[in-house]
């Protein structure tokens, strides 16, 4: 183990995939907090904080092995995923006057960078101080995708143990690119069975409803007066996977989930404009029973390629890609 002034940073071998291609694991360790990364799919394995009784407990849902990743993937366990994170409606963006159509892996449309997406691919992996940065190329064309993109995210502990995620892009072509991690969180401890009845908080006054295959329909519309309302702290319930418009906080977090029972509280801080709130409720019980987990997926908007109105996820080559989101734990 490699130990700094900051997070203790370690690596090791961890298992290969079915084409015998070898992972490795990551671990950083600050405060109390530890998390676990592995190069297959940039994965959070693993988050391990202590509750207000001081015990130290798994919050992210993870897998064993990577056996597990290959098997169970629709449910994007902790991945990095894109290159364009959510929905893009018919597998087809127009740019620069172009249509380009892009692999439909959810019916007719386009999830998470299509079928094989950053959260299937082996990253590289280097430290960095306080954590690991991973970082892989993805071609032009792939997945039907326009130009060559050179993608990296950077996990880090911060002073007070918080997990930074700092993502970075660039391209030799224009292209949309929209990444997040798709963590899901029970703050009671993963596999301890439902998350459902966490209190959530969110700092978003509209949602950007979608349709039957959940592809939004461009409007922007208000959380009053509706369960989707969560400006002030309440329980969370089933059957939720809307993106979020979020509103500036100065610096505030722009979402809080609290567990009673244990005292921890994570907060979530970023540059991004979107959040995607899912329940999780397709869990069918293997691995994890439904709504084991609640993910807060910070994000542009879905579709935004065929939204004008939505903000822009087009880069241009000469320019970079950064967004920035922070994980904080604590308790009460």
């Amino acid at each position: 183990m490699i130990v700094t002034t900051g997070a203790a940073v370690h690596s090791e071998d961890f298992s290969t995939l079915a084409d015998g291609t070898p992972v490795r694991r990551w671990t950083l360790e600050r405060r109390d907090t530890r998390v676990r990364v592995l190069t297959y799919g940039a994965v959070v394995q693993s988050v391990a904080v202590p509750g207000r009784d001081g015990t130290r407990a798994e919050v992210a849902l993870g897998l064993p092995d990577v056996k597990g990743y290959e098997t169970h993937t629709s449910p994007y366990f902790g991945a990095v995923v894109g290159r364009y994170a959510n929905r893009i409606a018919g597998g087809s963006f127009v740019l620069d006057g172009r249509t380009h159509r892009v692999t439909r892996n959810e019916g007719r449309n386009t999830l998470h960078g299509g079928e094989r997406g950053f959260d299937k691919r082996v990253w590289s992996a280097g430290e960095v101080p306080d954590g690991v940065r991973l970082s892989l190329v993805a071609e032009d064309g792939e997945e039907g995708f326009p130009g060559r993109l050179e993608v990296s995210v950077t996990y880090t502990l911060d002073g007070d143990g918080a997990l930074r995620i700092a993502y970075r892009a660039t391209t030799d072509a224009p292209t949309v690119v929209n990444l997040t991690n798709h963590t899901y969180w029970n703050l009671a401890g993963a596999g301890s069975g439902s998350a459902l009845g966490h209190e959530l908080r969110l700092a978003a006054g509209h949602i950007t409803p979608g349709d039957a295959e959940s592809v939004p329909t461009g409007e922007f519309l208000p959380v009053e007066g509706t369960r989707f309302d969560f400006r002030e702290p309440k329980p969370v319930g089933p059957g939720y996977d809307i993106n979020y418009a979020l509103e500036e906080t100065g610096g505030e977090p722009a979402a809080e989930l609290y567990d009673p029972g244990s005292g921890r509280l994570l907060t979530v801080r970023t540059t991004e404009p979107g959040l995607q709130l899912y329940t999780a409720d397709h869990f069918g019980g293997d691995p994890f029973v439904p709504c084991a987990g609640i993910a807060l997926e910070t994000q542009h908007f879905p579709d935004a390629p065929n939204h004008p109105e939505f903000p822009s996820t087009v880069l241009r080559p000469g320019e970079e890609f950064t967004s920035t989101t922070v994980y904080g734990f604590s308790v009460r």
